[in-house]
């Protein structure tokens, strides 16, 4: 049975006394500068619809990319088309709602979308087609490890992050000579190898890049060549 993660709820009818104090706690729920948009739309991937002729990127999930491969009973199958082929028969037909939190660095809007009262970003997640995005929330972490316990979508299988396998797709693009060299078990001293990573007492891992707020104050467990070692090792990438 599919979980009904309800973005948008229809307030219940009340008696004219009441209702107003209950809309405005509903108005007041949402963010007066966010963007609410609607109608029919297709999955870009599995993370990103197309509606009304924008991009709209699910916040606080992680789908594996189009291009990516999981290693299934020893085959490559595309996880990455599966997972955009998920997304597309969950909006299937649907008027799409999204309401917008922002928008990342390539122009989409970064939203929380439903589809027949289901929160999709949650249930790509539930479902096992997508990871919780750590770096930038907290908001899934249940339905990931729901996911990963039931063996669910590509946990039934072995993949790299989808973080990783961008950072893996930038590195090799690089020339051979800027390509940093494989992590060792060692604490790096060389300096050409500069991220910090650190554990806090709350059990957090996070790396910090030279230039960030708490860079030059952090004191490291391990240092880093590249994101994809730090980030091969257990780390996220702090967000300050």
């Amino acid at each position: 049975m599919k979980p009904a993660y309800d973005l948008f709820t229809p307030v219940s009818y009340v008696a004219p006394m009441r209702s107003l104090p209950i809309l405005l706690l509903v108005a007041l729920a949402v963010p007066a500068n966010a963007e609410v948009v609607s109608g029919t739309a297709q999955a870009f991937d599995g993370d990103t619809l197309v509606l009304n002729d924008r991009q709209v990127r699910l916040a606080g999930i992680d789908a594996p990319e189009l291009d990516q491969h999981c290693q299934r009973d020893g085959q490559a199958w595309e996880c990455g088309e599966e997972a955009k082929r998920q997304l597309n028969s969950m909006i299937a037909g649907q008027t799409v709602y999204c309401q917008g939190e922002g928008v990342d660095q390539y122009g989409r809007l970064l939203g929380t979308c439903s589809a027949n009262r289901m929160n999709l970003n949650a249930s790509m997640v539930e479902y096992g087609w997508a990871t919780a995005y750590r770096a930038y929330s907290d908001d899934y972490l249940a339905q990931e490890h729901r996911a990963r316990s039931a063996k669910a979508g590509i946990w039934k299988s072995e993949f790299a992050l989808p973080e990783q396998h961008r950072i893996a797709a930038r590195e090799a693009s690089r020339p051979a000579a800027t390509v940093a060299p494989a992590r060792s078990t060692m604490r790096r001293s060389n300096s050409a190898c500069d991220i910090k990573g650190n554990r806090s007492r709350r059990g957090d891992w996070i790396y910090h890049l030279p230039g960030m707020q708490y860079y030059e104050q952090t004191r490291p467990e391990e240092i880093f060549c590249s994101e994809s070692e730090a980030i091969a090792a257990g780390y996220r990438r702090s967000t300050v």
